[in-house]
C-alpha cells in the first residue's frame, strides 16, 4: 500500500484496502484523474477570509502555489483553517491563536498530506501556523501575505499602522481636525497585505525566514508585487521536494535556529510580540526560550534596520534594499551558520552577495543605528518572571526613572478614567494597567501602550507598565508582558496609586518600592477572576500559560523532549 498521497492516514473502517478504495473513488468525484491520485499530496493551508483584510490576495496566491506543485509533480489540495484578522476580532486575536494552532496541527495530522504550504500573514496567523506545524512535524513551508504599500495624506507618505497611531494621537491632542483624520482613514491601508512597517506581521515574517521555514527573501516582497506570486509558485515547487526529502520541522526548528531568530529580532528592531510567539513555537519542539537569551542576543547585536516604528522607512523600502538576506549577511559572524532550512541548504551557504551601499534603510553592522539592545527583558520585584521593553521605541530620558504609580485596575477602568479631568496624574508619573494579561483580560490584548491622559496635553510619552501586550507598530516607553500577571496573583495586582516604582533599564530591573508587610496585607484582598462555565474561553483560561512561556496551553508544550 502506498506510503504517500492518498494511501496515508486512512479513514478507519477496520479494512485498510477498502478505506483506500473508497477514498480513491471519492477523490475521483472531484474530477481528479487516476494519474493525479498517485502523486504526493501537498496541502495548501489557506487562511483566506473576508474578515481578514491582510489576506485578501490569498485566492490568487493559492493558485500560484498550485502551479508550482503541479510543475514539480505533486497534487495540490487546498483547505481552510481558522483565519485571525487582527482588527476584526474581539476582544483580541491573541485569545484565538492557540485555537488556530490546534486546528492547523489537527488537520496536518488527520489528512493524507505529504507536505504543506502554510499561508498566513496577519499577526497571529504565522505563529499559529508555525506552532501547529512544529507539533504535527509534517514537512512544511511558510508563505506570507507580504506587506501592503504606503498611501498619502496631504502629500505625506503614510502606512499602517504606526502612522495610524501617530495620526490618532495627534487627533486626541487636538493638533489635527476631523477632516484630516477622515482623509487619513482612507489612506493608511491602501492595498491588501500586512502592515507596511516593522510591526508584528513583518517581524514574524522575517523571523520565519531567519528560522529557515521560508524561502530566502520571502518576508518582504510586497503583497501586490508580481514577485509575490512567483515566490508562491516557487514555494509550491519546493514543498514537493520537502516531501521527497522528508525534511521535517524538527530538523529546522532547533535551539541554534531560535538563537538566530532572537538575534535577528534585535537587529530589525522587531515587535515585542515576537518574544511571546517564539517562546510558544519553541515550546512545541521542547525548547524553552529564556528571557535571558533575549538580553544575551541584544548585548551583542546592533540595530540595523531603519523602519517605523523605531525609524523612518516602510517595508517596501526594506524590500528594495534587499530585505532580510542583507541583514543576515551583516550578522553572519554572529549567527549559527550550520542551521538547515526549507531549501535543504545550510544558512551559511545562502549568505553570499555584496552590501547594497546605495541605500540607507539597512545599515552596515560597522555603522548601525544603535550598538545593542533594541529589545530588553526586565526582572525584579514587580516582574519576578520577567517583562519586556522595546528600547529602540522608547524615550531615552525615561529608561531609568522612579515614579509614582497611577493605577487602572482593568481595561474598563482605563477607558472610564484616563481622560477624566479630575484624574490625579502628572507627567513624571507611571501609568499602570492591571488585569490586561492572558487570564485577566482575557487574551492579553494590545492595550499596553496606554493613551496619554488628555489633561497632560502636549505630552508625547510617559512610562507605562502592564501585563498586556502592545502592537508591534506602536512606540513609547512601555513595559509589557509583566509576568506573572495580576490575575494570576502576580505583584502587579498589588500596586496601588501612589506607590513608588523604579524602572532601571540599565540594570534590567523593574521594582515595586513597597514594604513586604504591606504587600502581604494586600495579597489577602486578592480574588481570582470568575471563569465562564463552558466553551473555548473556559479551556483557554484553565490552561493558558504566562507570557514568559509564550501563552501556549500547558498541554501543548513539549519541554520534556529536550
Amino acid at each position: 500500500m502506498s506510503e504517500q498521497g492518498l494511501g496515508r492516514r486512512l479513514t478507519e473502517y477496520g479494512d485498510k484496502e477498502f478505506a483506500l478504495f473508497l477514498r480513491r473513488s471519492f477523490a475521483q468525484s472531484m474530477g481528479l484523474s487516476k494519474e493525479s491520485l498517485d502523486k504526493p499530496i501537498i496541502g495548501i493551508v489557506n487562511t483566506y477570509s473576508e474578515l481578514n483584510n491582510c489576506h485578501r490576495g490569498f485566492r490568487d496566491l493559492a493558485e500560484a502555489v498550485k502551479r508550482g506543485v503541479w510543475q514539480a509533480g505533486g497534487l495540490p489540495l487546498e483547505f481552510p483553517v481558522l483565519s485571525l484578522g487582527e482588527i476584526f476580532l474581539s476582544p483580541t486575536s491573541m485569545l484565538y491563536r492557540n485555537l488556530m494552532a490546534m486546528d492547523v496541527e489537527a488537520m496536518l495530522r488527520a489528512q493524507p498530506l505529504d507536505a504543506a504550504v502554510l499561508m498566513g500573514g496577519c499577526d497571529k496567523t504565522v505563529p499559529a501556523l508555525l506552532m501547529g506545524a512544529a507539533s504535527a512535524n509534517l514537512p512544511s513551508i511558510v508563505l506570507v501575505a507580504g506587506p501592503m504599500l504606503t498611501g498619502s495624506v496631504d502629500g505625506e507618505r503614510v502606512g499602517a499602522c504606526t502612522d495610524c497611531r501617530r495620526f490618532w494621537a495627534r487627533y486626541r491632542r487636538g493638533e489635527i481636525d476631523r477632516g484630516t483624520i477622515d482623509r487619513a482613514e482612507g489612506q493608511l491601508s491602501p492595498t491588501t497585505g500586512t502592515c507596511g512597517v516593522m510591526g508584528t506581521a513583518s517581524t514574524m515574517a522575517c523571523l520565519t525566514e531567519a528560522l529557515g521555514m521560508m524561502l530566502p527573501g520571502g518576508a518582504s516582497v510586497p503583497a501586490v508585487h508580481a514577485d509575490r506570486l512567483r515566490h508562491a509558485e516557487e514555494s509550491g515547487r519546493r514543498a514537493v521536494r520537502l516531501a521527497a526529502e522528508r525534511l521535517t520541522p524538527d530538523r529546522i526548528l532547533t535551539p541554534p535556529a531560535f538563537e538566530n531568530a532572537l538575534r535577528v529580532l534585535q537587529a530589525i528592531g522587531g515587535s515585542t510580540n515576537a518574544v511571546i510567539h517564539l517562546a510558544a513555537v519553541a515550546g512545541r519542539r521542547g525548547i524553552r526560550l529564556d528571557l535571558a537569551q533575549l538580553n544575551a542576543a541584544g548585548a551583542t547585536t546592533p540595530l540595523l534596520v531603519d523602519l517605523k516604528p523605531t525609524g523612518e522607512g516602510y517595508m517596501e523600502d526594506f524590500h528594495r534594499a534587499g530585505g532580510l538576506p542583507v541583514v543576515l549577511r551583516e550578522l553572519k559572524s554572529r549567527l549559527h551558520l550550520d542551521c538547515v532550512g526549507v531549501t535543504g541548504k545550510k544558512l551559511g551557504d545562502l549568505l553570499d552577495g555584496a552590501f547594497p551601499t546605495w541605500q540607507s534603510i539597512i545599515r552596515p553592522a560597522a555603522t548601525p543605528l544603535a550598538d545593542r539592545d533594541a529589545l530588553v527583558a526586565l526582572q525584579g520585584s514587580l516582574a519576578p518572571d520577567g517583562a519586556v521593553l522595546k528600547r529602540a521605541a522608547a524615550s531615552p530620558h525615561l529608561l531609568n526613572v522612579t515614579g509614582r504609580a497611577v493605577v487602572f485596575s482593568s481595561l474598563e477602568d482605563l477607558g472610564r478614567r484616563v481622560d477624566d479631568p479630575d484624574l490625579d496624574v502628572k507627567p513624571d508619573d507611571i501609568l499602570v494597567l492591571q488585569n490586561g494579561g492572558p487570564v485577566g483580560a482575557p487574551g492579553m490584548p494590545e492595550a499596553g501602550a496606554l493613551p496619554i491622559p488628555k489633561k497632560l496635553a502636549g505630552l508625547k510619552d510617559m512610562v507605562r507598565i502592564s501585563d498586556a501586550r502592545m502592537s508591534g507598530t506602536a512606540f513609547g516607553t512601555v513595559v509589557l508582558h509583566v509576568s506573572p500577571e495580576a490575575a494570576a496573583g502576580g505583584p502587579l495586582g498589588l500596586v496601588r496609586s501612589g506607590d513608588r516604582i523604579e524602572l532601571s533599564v540599565d540594570r534590567r530591573r523593574l521594582d515595586l518600592l513597597v514594604d513586604e508587610r504591606e504587600l502581604a496585607r494586600r495579597r489577602t484582598e486578592l480574588r481570582p477572576p470568575p471563569k465562564p462555565e463552558r466553551g473555548y474561553e473556559r479551556l483557554y483560561l484553565d490552561h493558558v500559560q504566562q507570557a514568559h512561556l509564550g501563552c501556549d496551553f500547558d498541554f501543548l508544550r513539549h519541554e520534556s523532549l529536550r
